[in-house]
């Protein structure tokens, strides 16, 4: 079986191919057989496209960005033609997944895609207009190339905070706001889900057993609080703007700033850009919103790029500690994406708070890049993991679920 995953962005096009066979599905990623990804974001209109391939082939291509089909449609031929052929032609393609944001109230789970479910997609595009019509361009876009009989399978952001308690999800305002779906939905569920599985895989106990914070920090951020195997709370709210201070994003906020920016005259669209594309990192450093070069300017004695910081840090903290007064305790604390993976300093500084629950971490093990490893001590009641998240894995396991078959990475 090959399954084909497609994880759309408003400004790129990650995707990846995998070859199982039948037998047992593992919980760990494969590693897939042709990985692709298309930027729309460095040159206007211009694609840049990259391929690379299990056995080491690599692409590198400037295209003229028309449209997402075309370019798509492009990036396939890599598969079956070329140094980067790893298949014989696209009909060997059995399934393909898809990222989609939003499933709204209506999806609390994947779903094979329908004419019902494309309609819903689009509507819920109201509540994530950059991320949503993406993403149902990307089927639209299969759809033409491999036509309407290959099975297609959204795998929503949403759906696995789709089973929060009504406390954790309802707004305190008025109630037809409510029933109209103004909510907190939570995103990143797809990584959420992955590794708190990957953790009850790593820890050797079940899942439904644990009490998990998941730490997923990258550009976007955003915790989640899992009991039993199902998100309890979350970080992110009715859009991704909300919670945690993020690369562009100003995170939770008083209400009051967007009243006085309109009284200002500032429109709508200007606020949604100061939100959500020029505050957190970048906004309050006014450097870069990506961690690395944050430190960087810290180690140079910057004293913005230290504001910056310390602000994500106490946000953080005091998220991770709502989480876990949610939870009733916790058992693990998860760190995943690109900067939990990698900011070494952040992870200390994050556990240094809460070693009055006798957490502790082992600095040897922090500070060498761990990947999916345990890095507190022996004796920490809490375990501190850092797990590389699989996203387009986690999808590939929901298309095998939803189409009925059982397996594992064949050998190549």
């Amino acid at each position: 079986m090959k399954i084909l995953v497609l994880n759309a962005g408003s400004s790129s096009q990650k995707s990846c191919l995998y070859s199982l066979k039948e037998e047992a599905l593992p919980v760990q990623s494969p590693k897939p057989i042709w990985e692709a990804q298309i930027d729309w974001s460095h040159h206007e209109g211009v694609a840049e496209l990259k391929v690379k391939t299990i056995h080491g082939a690599v692409l590198k291509e400037e295209l003229n960005a028309q449209s997402r089909q075309e370019t798509v449609e492009y990036m396939l031929k890599s598969l079956w033609q070329g140094e980067t052929k790893v298949i014989d032609s696209l009909a060997e393609i059995d399934c393909v997944g898809h990222r989609v944001v939003h499933g709204g109230d209506k999806y609390k789970e994947s779903s094979l895609i329908t004419k019902e479910v494309k309609e819903a997609i689009a509507d819920f595009a109201k509540f994530a207009p950059v991320h949503n019509p993406a993403n149902l361009q990307g089927i639209e876009a299969i759809e033409q190339i491999l036509g309407e009989k290959v099975a297609q399978v959204a795998v929503f952001d949403t759906a696995f905070h789709a089973k929060m308690p009504e406390a954790a999800i309802v707004y305190a305002l008025p109630y037809e706001f409510y029933e109209h779906g103004i909510r907190r939905y939570g995103f990143h569920g797809i990584s959420h889900q992955y590794v708190s599985q990957r953790a009850a895989q790593l820890l050797g106990k079940d899942l439904t057993s644990l009490k998990l914070v998941t730490c997923h920090l990258g550009n976007g951020c955003s915790l989640a609080a899992v009991k039993n195997g199902h998100s309890i709370d979350t970080t992110m709210g009715f859009t991704p703007t909300a919670g945690l201070m993020m690369g562009t994003r100003s995170g939770d906020i008083d209400p009051g700033i967007i009243i006085d920016l309109l009284r200002r005259g500032h429109t709508g669209e200007q606020i949604d850009d100061i939100f959500n594309r020029r505050s957190g990192f970048l906004g309050l450093s006014g450097i870069s919103a990506d961690m690395r070069k944050i430190e960087e300017a810290i180690a140079q004695g910057n004293t913005r790029a230290q504001l910056a910081y310390n602000v994500y840090l106490h946000i953080l903290r005091s998220f991770i500690g709502a989480m876990i007064a949610s939870l009733g305790g916790v058992d693990a604390l998860v760190f995943t994406a690109g900067v939990g993976e990698n900011a070494a300093n952040l992870r200390a500084d994050v556990c240094a708070s809460f070693e009055f629950l006798g957490l502790k971490i082992d600095e040897e093990k922090n500070n060498h890049r761990p990947v999916d490893q345990d890095i507190s001590t022996p004796d920490s009641p809490v375990k501190v993991l850092v797990i590389h998240t699989q996203e387009d894995w986690a999808i590939a396991q929901e298309c095998v679920r939803l189409t009925q078959l059982s397996v594992i990475p064949s050998p190549l």
